[in-house]
């Protein structure tokens, strides 16, 4: 989808999740939403409460929180055949039977207004041939709250040995929250069409239901060229939306975007995408925590690249606001290796397009390619303290890719100088054989344990 460092500045963060202005690095006036420096090694934009503070680096502790609800094979799980048609608008409150397997077929819209309620344990089966898909209106809520016993599973109405990435579109929820399309107001990509794929407004706090303990499996469909369907997608969604234990599995598009918007999460995980796994846009404001990607080696976007973060603020006009600035803690991603992998895997950070950011206490390891900061609106928040990438760790093969500085006009003039940022960041960069000593069992494509091994270096040294 889509030169000088001023260590004297490095400490600072942005506070909450304020903006600054747009204006050059030289001239701008005291901004009192950015934090004064601080004592080397706390994080004060995550001390904020939606925030856990945990000693440990990554998505997991010795507690591995997938067990009993997520799914690595469902290449070959048995599902019931679909005995009820969903299809066509909801206008007035629905409650499905988790009893029932529904068969989703086409656009199915959740109308302003309304709320679509699915008990835990509930099965959706998504249409191929009409690229089924359901969109939550703006207004609109859904009620999706399974339990870890019962996880509720929206996955490909083809047959085992039949599936593969994008055989349905996914979930749609659309909004009132912020976002810094002209005008305040955008139409979600992946062929929908006004009023229903509308989305943004002026309310933070929006509202459009609750996502929890939920499977997508098999989604992403291209409707066209270039508009594609996510496995699950937020536009402008706002910060009252509770989205908490979600899986996306085998999507052929990215596994979550945001488009604007100001929802916070937990416990996501993105398995097997082909194109990226967590991508941020047109001023994505949200706070994430405990964030797991894994890459399949074999599955990548042959029309693009294929990165395990990729963020931009806006594609035309770089200092668009409210800049997109997710706010990040204890993310794994786990790259797809350098055996038999196909080249379409690139980055595990691509920041670009004047995107800011707050990332921190996370690992990226196994990736071709380590991080890249692109443009100078992008590189210059760094330098301002108005981003902050802080505590992690990376791991990437490709020695000569490990850091990039790039872009028409960059903020870094030299990797090198990017580097120097990064490693003042107490950021590290370590090797294969280190990181292999890290999790348990990261890169089992089928039972991966993203779990600390005893004596792990990233059992301590995050901050808050």
């Amino acid at each position: 989808m889509k030169t000088t460092v001023r260590l004297s500045l490095l400490a600072m963060i942005i506070a909450g999740t304020s903006l600054i202005s747009s204006c050059s690095k030289n001239d701008n006036p005291v901004d009192p939403t950015v934090d004064p420096p601080v004592e080397e090694g706390s994080n004060p934009s995550l001390a904020d409460s939606f925030f856990d503070k945990v000693t440990f680096k990554g998505a997991f502790g010795t507690t591995n929180w997938t067990n009993g609800w997520a799914n690595f094979d469902p290449m070959s799980t048995v599902y019931g055949a679909a005995t009820e048609t969903l299809s066509g608008e909801i206008t007035a409150d629905r409650t499905l039977n988790a009893a029932t397997v529904y068969k989703l077929v086409g656009f199915v819209y959740v109308r302003d207004g309304v709320t679509l309620t699915i008990p835990a344990g509930t099965v959706i089966r998504g249409d191929k041939v009409s690229k089924a898909t359901l969109v939550v209106t703006r207004g609109g809520k859904i009620n999706a709250q399974g339990t870890a016993e019962k996880p509720i599973v929206f996955t490909s109405n083809q047959a085992v040995g039949s599936r593969a990435p994008g055989d349905w579109g996914g979930i749609i929820i659309l909004g009132r929250s912020t976002n810094n399309i002209p005008g305040g107001q955008g139409l979600i990509e992946g062929g929908l069409t006004t009023p229903y794929g509308n989305h943004g407004g002026t309310i933070a706090d929006d509202n459009s239901g609750i996502l929890k303990y939920v499977r997508v499996e098999f989604p992403g469909i291209a409707y066209t060229t270039n508009n594609e369907i996510n496995g699950i997608t937020f536009g402008s969604v706002g910060s009252k939306t509770q989205v908490d234990y979600i899986q996306v599995a085998y999507s052929g598009d990215d596994a979550y975007e945001w488009f604007g918007g100001n929802v916070n999460a937990k416990h996501l995980l993105a398995t097997h995408t082909v194109d990226d796994m967590f991508d941020f846009d047109n001023g994505f404001t949200g706070k994430l925590q405990y964030i797991v990607g894994q890459r399949n080696p074999q599955l990548a976007d042959q029309a693009g690249q294929s990165n395990g973060i990729e963020a931009d603020n806006s594609e035309s006009v770089y200092e668009s606001s409210p800049r997109t600035r997710p706010v990040i803690s204890n993310m794994t991603l786990i790259g797809p290796g350098n055996q038999n992998v196909d080249t379409r895997h690139e980055y595990a950070n691509m920041w670009r397009r004047g995107a800011r950011m707050v990332l921190a206490n996370s690992l990226f390891i196994h990736a071709r390619y380590g991080i890249a900061v692109r443009d100078k609106a992008t590189g210059d928040a760094l330098q301002d303290g108005s981003s902050v990438i802080k505590n992690n760790i990376y791991q990437a093969f490709v020695t000569e890719k490990e850091v990039v500085a790039d872009g028409n006009v960059p903020s870094f003039a030299t990797a090198e100088l990017l580097r120097t940022y990064l490693t003042s960041q107490r950021n590290t960069f370590i090797t294969a054989t280190a990181a292999a000593e890290l999790l348990t069992a990261p890169y089992s494509l089928t039972a991966p344990n993203f779990t600390l091994k005893s004596g792990s270096a990233a059992a301590t040294g995050a901050s808050f």
